[in-house]
């Protein structure tokens, strides 16, 4: 048993894979595959359920044959993109509508009738959530509003993010969902263990529809013998941040850390208590391991991987994401380009759905080198705010440990030292989202018997000193400032 390596499904934003794991932590294998994105109007992005789940499937086979087969399969662990609502039939399996993807903002007149109607105060209080259509509960409601066969199944409807929709097909019809992913809902009070009865009320969301909130790790269930060889005891599960954030082994409160994906996630461990943030960040389950809870304090930002990929497949500025790079240290500076990187509004800590982006400081001079580098740059700067927001709440960050498809960027992890005027650390494998599911299921499965030491998985680090001018950091952040205030006024007016 000790033997058998770990199977990994981290199904993303923009791809799905399957990575397998030596007990140790080495990464013996990985297959992937791309997820279509949807974006049939302004303001909505979709995927394809059973795209997800067939792809998906179609990684873990392939992972499966390296090993030698499902028997060769110690356990499996599955980490997710989080907010994500997939609804189906219970009877027939068949998804009822395209999954509504955590960027989608369809939901933004909902969450404003909310706000108005006075709602925010108890949900932040309840949940430690802010009303955005960035969470799940206003997406439910939507499905039920606008796809009539949602509301004319009654029990046999399923509501799900994407770790339920993965179990349930892999075990053949488990219906369950992890404390991280269930305190991303906006329906389950973060204190609490189960779905709230005021908050499902309030978004029309029937019990009956929400699956089992349970553990992280643990003996879920196996799959179905069927579709991998052998029955695999499903033994780890989290939300993808959390996920990265046992993977950095933020273990003790104030640990914190940012993964650079198709947006930019901070957590910082809370400790046991709930956070209340009086600087709209949140407050989230960061662990739930036998019961017991630890807290995380988080930060979301929309957009940073995404700006790259519009930079690359819309506007063809670069041919690949690697070669943002060489670009931003061809020029000595942004020409005095910056950009608002609000292509699905803005996050923490402003959480301004209607913002738009915007480039500004345009000039004959201005070359493709400069508006990359701005682009890069709008990083550290939306990390900046989210850096005082954090102060202001009493958890200042000592260190920053970097993960994530961007953070391989060195210039990126350098201008996030320089401009946060923090030391950065950036481990050697940046695929720490998996990593953290391969530590919870190790936890689950028996392997280690703690998270603290499943944290031996973890590999050496690279670290990224602060050295810009005072000076010339003062001036990058006074004309950001300049053009956020500026977009904050127009959308207000």
């Amino acid at each position: 048993m000790q033997e058998r390596p770990l199977l990994i499904i981290d199904e993303g934003t923009t791809s799905t894979r399957a990575i397998l794991y030596s007990v140790a932590g080495e990464i013996l294998g990985i297959s992937r595959r791309d997820i279509t994105q949807y974006y049939p109007s302004e303001g909505r992005v979709e995927h394809d359920a059973a795209e997800i789940w067939d792809k998906t499937l179609a990684c873990a086979r392939d992972m499966v044959a390296q090993a030698g087969g499902g028997d060769r399969i110690g356990a499996i662990g599955i980490t997710n993109q989080r907010e994500t609502v997939v609804a189906w039939d219970r009877k027939t399996g068949t998804p009822l509508t395209r999954a509504i993807v955590w960027q989608d903002r369809r939901t933004a007149e909902r969450c404003r009738e909310l706000r108005d109607a006075g709602h925010e105060p108890m949900i932040q209080e309840r949940t430690g959530l802010l009303v955005d259509p960035y969470f799940s509960a206003t997406k439910m409601a939507w499905i039920l509003e606008h796809e009539p066969l949602a509301r004319e199944l009654g029990d046999r409807l399923a509501f799900g993010t994407v770790e339920s929709w993965l179990v349930w097909n892999l075990t053949g019809g488990l219906h369950i969902t992890d404390a991280s992913n269930a305190s991303r809902t906006m329906l389950m009070p973060i204190a609490g263990n189960d779905w709230d009865d005021e908050l499902l009320k309030l978004h029309g969301v029937a019990r009956s529809s929400l699956p089992e909130i349970v553990d992280m790790a643990g003996q879920f269930g196996s799959t179905r013998a069927d579709l991998l060889g052998a029955a695999i005891p499903i033994c780890g599960l989290a939300g993808d941040q959390q996920a990265a954030t046992i993977g950095q082994n933020c273990r003790a409160p104030g640990d914190v850390k940012v993964t650079l994906g198709t947006g930019a996630f901070v957590l910082a461990n809370a400790g046991f208590k709930p956070p209340r943030s009086t600087h709209r960040l949140l407050g989230t389950v960061l662990t739930q391991l036998q019961g017991e809870r630890v807290y995380a304090l988080e930060g979301s930002i929309f957009v940073a991987g995404s700006l790259v990929k519009w930079l690359r497949d819309e506007m063809h500025m670069v041919g690949s994401a690697a070669e943002t790079e060489s670009l931003a240290t061809s020029v000595p500076d942004n020409g005095g380009v910056c950009i608002l990187p609000a292509l699905s509004g803005l996050g923490a800590p402003h959480w301004r759905a209607n913002v738009r982006g915007v480039i500004a400081g345009l000039s004959h001079a201005t070359g493709r080198a400069h508006i990359v580098r701005a682009a890069l740059e709008a990083m550290a700067h939306q990390m900046h705010d989210l850096k005082q927001a954090y102060e202001g709440d009493g958890c200042a960050w000592r260190t920053l440990r970097l993960d994530g498809g961007m953070s391989a960027n060195n210039w990126v992890a350098q201008d996030l030292a320089d401009v946060l005027d923090l030391p950065v650390e950036r481990p050697r494998d940046v695929e720490t989202t998996a990593l953290g599911a391969a530590m919870l299921a190790s936890v689950g499965c028996g392997y280690d018997a703690s998270l603290q030491q499943a944290g031996r998985m973890r590999p050496e680090v690279s670290y990224f000193a602060p050295r810009m001018e005072e000076e010339r950091r003062a001036a990058r952040l006074e004309l950001w400032h300049e053009l956020l205030t500026s977009q904050l006024a127009q959308c207000a007016a």
